[in-house]
């Protein structure tokens, strides 16, 4: 995969793929936006990839899986995949939202999408990565450590 943190859009539906990914073009500078109508091309694509971490954004349903059984699916390659996804549905309903809370992811947005709501996950999930990555080149000790792991 490129340098940087990818975003991977999975969503059946071609056109709400399509929009999340032409907005999502319009301010990250981050990494690339992988955008996938087919879940299972996503999860081979996901599968051929070195160990790292990337952003995920899932609609719940998708076709014959759910986000939930996509993400397990991806967690050898992407450990943190949960905490850095974001789930996308029609309808949030209490039974979605337990589900999430299960499985440790903390984004939820409900269709139709607001583009200011998407865009604040991301950079809440961007700002984690950037953080860490400031702190292993400021702080000496610090990076030792997590490198001796």
């Amino acid at each position: 995969m490129s340098v940087g943190l990818p975003i991977i859009i999975v969503d059946d539906d071609p056109l709400v793929c399509e929009v999340i990914y032409e907005y999502i073009m319009r301010f990250y500078l981050w990494g690339k936006i992988l955008p996938f109508v087919e879940p299972e091309e996503a999860l081979i694509f996901c599968e051929k990839q070195q160990t790292g971490v990337a952003i995920f954004i899932l609609d719940v349903f998708l076709r014959n899986k759910t986000a939930f059984t996509f993400l397990d699916a991806v967690l050898p390659t992407f450990p943190m995949a949960p905490q850095d996804t974001i789930i996308i549905t029609g309808n949030a309903n209490d039974e979605v939202v337990d589900m999430c809370i299960a499985a440790d992811i903390n984004y939820l947005l409900e269709k139709p999408i607001r583009p200011y709501a998407l865009q604040l996950a991301i950079r809440a999930i961007v700002s984690k990565y950037v953080k860490f990555s400031k702190r292993l080149l400021l702080d000496a000790t610090f990076a030792e450590h997590v490198w001796s792991f």
